[in-house]
């Protein structure tokens, strides 16, 4: 009898391909309804009720009820930062249409990793901080400077409503399609949460996928020294 955690249960919940496919979908850290889980996963409601039940049961997917509808969500941050890590090991999907390769652009370039930015632009706005001193990196962990401290508050950012949340402030998160570290953590939330309210960038409907206006380009440039 092993002493250890059952890590063949978990493996068994993000084999199964549907599953698999509804997980990498709630990586934009949003609720989502059975159905358009299920339209994302290419399956019946039905089967997509049948998963869910599966990986809320397995503590992977949490479901919050109002009134006849039923939201779910991935269960933590910790869950997100599991499913990144086996992103960055798995092969990339073969790609059959033009459509599925203008997505898988859209996502390498710049994308949510549950509630914070990854992809090309979120390691060039990590690699930026700490070029610019204001972040520095120790065992998987972002320090900010002092530095660093007036520049995310002059840029708008209450470090200490994020310190009193009850998560890692800053860590490092592995970009699966970077192979680089990007910026988690209440830091790398109040960063995304920012730029969203700045008109910087917007969500792509349908995948985790972030758009970068002609404002946010502008933004990047005379902000962050990096052009996009």
């Amino acid at each position: 009898m092993s002493i250890n955690p059952n890590m063949a249960e978990i493996g068994s919940l993000l084999g199964e391909t549907s599953r698999a496919t509804m997980l990498a979908s709630m990586m934009d850290g949003r609720f989502h309804t059975a159905s358009e889980l299920a339209y994302m996963a290419a399956i019946k409601p039905q089967t997509a009720s049948f998963h869910l039940a599966k990986l809320v049961e397995g503590k992977l997917v949490k479901v919050e009820k109002q009134g006849r509808h039923r939201y779910f969500q991935l269960a933590g941050e910790e869950i997100a930062q599991l499913l990144e890590s086996f992103l960055a090991i798995s092969p990339p999907p073969e790609v059959r249409s033009l459509k599925q390769s203008s997505q898988m652009k859209l996502l390498q370039d710049a994308r949510t990793c549950y509630d914070h930015l990854a992809g090309k632009l979120g390691v060039q706005l990590t690699e930026s901080l700490l070029n610019a001193g204001f972040l520095k990196l120790e065992e998987k962990q972002f320090l900010i400077t002092a530095e660093g401290a007036q520049f995310f508050t002059d840029f708008g950012l209450d470090l200490d409503d994020l310190k009193r949340k009850r998560r890692s402030f800053s860590h490092a998160c592995l970009d699966w399609s970077e192979r680089r570290y990007h910026l988690a953590g209440a830091l790398g939330e109040g960063m995304l949460t920012h730029f969203l309210s700045l008109g910087w960038v917007t969500r792509v409907p349908a995948i985790r996928a972030i758009k970068v206006t002609e404002k946010g380009r502008a933004g990047f440039k005379e902000v962050f020294k990096f052009e996009i």
